[in-house]
């Protein structure tokens, strides 16, 4: 039995060494250690051998069955080392090739109007004020002097979570928001750029969702003068020093006088041309005096304090700054069209 144990030990050990791969090693493994194996048969056997064999043989065969395991996990790892080396051999990289060109974002048109618009309203002492896109009727309605039912409202088809939730039509819920935590004392220096939501079909020129910058100025001795002063210098800033604005007469239920602003065409000079339809004139925003009814319910006296608000669609903005015909090229993420504001 002796014999047979270290002849087996033998094979084994010459198998181990012949084996190249993980399968073949485990084929031995299973093999010599498996519950069918010679070994497993030997020590199952034990009970036809003498009481004084019994001992040696069981104390011999296990001391063989750890040997031949300690081995196939050596080879195993043996194994494994050159497999290891024979893939890092074929993966090496060569450091002199030319690396892969890391391809650069850049900041959105819309995004950069954004920016630009901020920057000329901070640069007159402005701050800005931000607030949620889910609003309440009173906020979005109620406050800026148009209660229920009241046919103004119809300009702007809203998209109403609830009866008394919707998705704000325009940023002017800031601006009431603002107020309101001022607690009737000014002065109020805002502007409100964000997300607006209307149910409109979308086309070149229109947009179920678009971007506006509003502003409000509210304090003691604000007047018309101060609004066009305020709205010609950003005309300047963003279209040149030889931009000129008019002022037309308009209505707003939350301005009391209002007006449309348009400023000079920036394609003509002024002189008319197919953009501005031979006028010399574009549209850019609407403005006006903030209505003493809304001041009263935002908490400030409207005798004491005055104050003009204005906004502004920041797609309109970007598509007279850049020529953009099409609004949907803002939303569509078509790369040929955001790859031409790389430079900018």
């Amino acid at each position: 039995m002796k014999d047979k144990l270290h002849q087996l030990k033998d094979t084994a050990l010459t198998e181990i060494e012949q084996a190249n791969s993980k399968q073949e090693l485990n084929q031995v493994k299973v093999k010599y250690l498996g519950k069918k194996g010679p070994i497993t048969e030997i020590l199952r056997g034990m009970g036809s051998l003498s009481k004084e064999e019994r001992p040696l043989i069981g104390k011999l065969a296990n001391e063989i069955r750890e040997e031949i395991a300690k081995l196939i996990n050596e080879k195993e790892e043996t194994i494994a080392q050159k497999a290891l080396e024979e893939r890092l051999k074929q993966e090496t990289i060569d450091v002199t090739l030319p690396g892969k060109k890391v391809l650069k974002g850049n900041r959105h048109p819309l995004t950069r109007v954004i920016e630009e618009i901020e920057d000329i309203f901070i640069g007159m002492g402005f701050e800005i004020a931000e607030g949620p896109e889910v609003e309440s009727d009173y906020y979005n309605f109620e406050a800026l002097n148009l209660p229920k039912e009241h046919p103004a409202r119809d300009m702007q088809d809203s998209f109403y979570i609830t009866e008394e939730v919707l998705m704000r039509t325009h940023t002017s819920p800031v601006q009431i928001r603002t107020m309101k935590s001022k607690n009737g004392i000014g002065p109020v220096k805002i502007i409100c750029p964000g997300k607006v939501y209307r149910r409109d079909d979308d086309d070149a020129t229109h947009s179920h969702q678009f971007t506006q910058i509003e502003g409000l100025v509210v304090d003691e001795h604000i007047t018309m003068s101060d609004l066009k002063g305020v709205l010609l210098n950003f005309a300047k800033k963003m279209y040149g020093e030889k931009a000129k604005i008019r002022l037309r007469p308009s209505f707003f239920p939350f301005t009391e006088p209002s007006a449309e602003v348009d400023v000079s065409c920036m394609m003509c000079g002024g002189e008319g041309c197919r953009v501005c339809k031979n006028t010399g004139w574009i549209e850019i925003l609407g403005a006006g005096m903030v209505h003493p009814r809304v001041l009263e319910m935002s908490g400030f006296d409207p005798e004491r304090y005055t104050g003009f608000a204005f906004g502004m669609g920041v797609e309109r903005i970007a598509m007279l700054k850049y020529g953009i015909e099409d609004i949907r090229h803002f939303y569509t993420n078509d790369l040929r069209f955001l790859e031409q504001f790389k430079r900018m």
